[in-house]
């Protein structure tokens, strides 16, 4: 092998514009343990990938970590991501796989306004008999949903709503009466969505 296996890698939490004071982190990573934080960042762009490589350093969960970069063939570099999933649009919907929602607004490239935990948004009103994460789902199984790639990021399968004016008010109307109150203060955001992605995790 022509490149390192174990890489020793020093991170600490990202400070945008400012000379940082926090403490630094060191810890050993093994290859496939730093593509799997690369690729939540690149997915599988072999170029992309091979320069956040060669170049050392990554932001990734408002940290950023570096290292002394290192090259990997290209040939190399293919049987190691060949061990990561790909995405795959024959894998049909399955509500019950779901364990988050992420709520976005724009058009191509949305921004996320809200990534509602399905624990979190199955928690019940005090009288009621539903749940928020049930209503979102009863939508997401009326559709139309299209699916929408692999998240490394999440580990797991994206499948997309585009809202309809009439979704978005239906949504908006089941956080009032179905959404504790902590949760409907977050909620707020649903006036401005655009779409709903659902994460569904693929079984190890």
């Amino acid at each position: 092998m022509t490149f390192p296996d174990v890489i020793p890698v020093r991170y600490t939490e990202e400070e945008a514009g400012f000379v940082s004071f926090r403490p630094v982190v060191r810890q050993s990573f093994r290859i496939h343990e730093l593509l799997d934080m690369v690729l939540s960042v690149t997915g599988k762009d072999a170029g992309r990938i091979q320069q956040i490589l060669r170049s050392g350093t990554v932001v990734f969960h408002f940290y950023r970590y570096w290292w002394d970069g290192f090259e990997i063939p290209e040939a190399e570099l293919a049987a190691l991501l060949a061990q990561f999933p790909d995405a795959d649009p024959s894998r049909a919907f399955d509500p019950a796989a779901c364990t988050a929602a992420l709520v976005g607004v724009g058009g191509a490239l949305p921004a996320n306004l809200l990534e509602l935990d399905r624990r979190q948004a199955s928690h019940k009103r005090l009288l009621r008999r539903r749940s928020f994460w049930q209503a979102l789902v009863a939508l997401a199984k009326a559709g139309p949903l299209s699916y929408s790639g692999y998240s490394y990021a999440h580990k797991g399968d994206l499948y997309r709503l585009e809202l309809s004016t009439a979704q978005r008010q239906a949504l908006q109307s089941a956080a009032q009466s179905l959404a504790p109150r902590n949760l409907r203060l977050e909620l707020h955001s649903l006036e401005k969505a655009s779409q709903i992605v659902f994460v569904c995790p693929r079984a190890a």
